[in-house]
Formats: structure tokens, C-alpha cells, sequence
């Protein structure tokens, strides 16, 4: 099992990046070239949704993109450390952007990845997002 290890300062500018990193790691581990271009904007969106939520929490942590190789399957796992507690805003409508920002942003991902787990506890979450590679195809 082959894995890639990003880690970049929560920054909007880095999102492209990820994006690129993911989807040159994904076309090596054989996911379909045609799922590429949902790829890479199931990676914008869960990126740009962990760089927003460092942002609201004033996180100064990095953001985290794993992607692994499997036998059959790609996966990518993209790390905050943002709580799942709400931060007690110092603008209300803010605070209310941010959430439904994240809220459609799960939305997006959730339609572009047939496989995809959040997880979220007191230490930060993850949006874990897995393909098919064209290995388990022929399987």
C-alpha cells in the first residue's frame, strides 16, 4: 500500500495544489481517467472546507491530505483540527456564512463520491473519500 502525505499551511492559494498532488497520485494508482476532473473537485471542496473552518477557529495548524493506494481502491483523507464545537463567534453572520459554506461543501462532495465517510470529534475531523481503481475492475 503506497501512501502520500501533504500537509499545507490553511491557506486558499495551496487549495490548487492539493488538487494537482491528488489527481497526478490518483491517474499513477489507476483511477479512471474519467473520474479525474470529480476527483479533483471533491479534493478542492474538501480542502477548501478545512481551510475555511482553520480560518473560523483561528487555527494555525496545517491541513492534511493523505492519499493512499489500496489493492483495489484510491483514497484520499482530508485532515482539520478544527472541534466540531462551535466557536462562539465575534460576528453572528459569520459564523452563520461559514456554516452553511460547510454545510454545501459536504453537499458538493457527497454528490461527486459515491464513497465518502465524515468524521468529526473534539480534536478535528476528517472527510475520507475512496474510488475504485482499474484493478478492482478486472477483478
Amino acid at each position: 500500500m503506497a501512501t502520500v502525505e501533504l500537509r499545507f499551511s490553511a491557506s486558499p492559494e495551496h487549495v490548487r495544489t492539493a488538487r494537482l498532488v491528488a489527481a497526478a497520485v490518483a491517474r499513477r494508482a489507476g483511477v479512471e481517467e474519467s473520474v479525474l476532473d470529480e476527483l479533483r473537485l471533491a479534493v478542492g471542496e474538501a480542502c477548501s472546507r478545512a481551510v475555511g473552518l482553520h480560518t473560523v477557529h483561528g487555527l494555525a495548524t496545517p491541513v492534511r491530505v493523505v492519499l493512499t493506494e489500496g489493492e483495489k481502491t484510491f483514497s484520499i483523507e482530508v485532515g482539520d483540527d478544527a472541534p466540531s464545537v462551535v466557536p462562539s463567534p465575534r460576528d453572528e453572520a459569520a459564523a452563520e456564512a461559514a456554516e452553511e459554506t460547510d454545510e454545501l461543501g459536504l453537499a458538493v462532495i457527497s454528490g461527486l463520491v459515491d464513497d465518502v465517510e465524515v468524521i468529526s470529534d473534539s480534536h478535528g475531523g476528517k472527510i475520507r473519500m475512496t474510488w475504485p481503481t482499474a484493478t478492482a475492475a478486472f477483478s
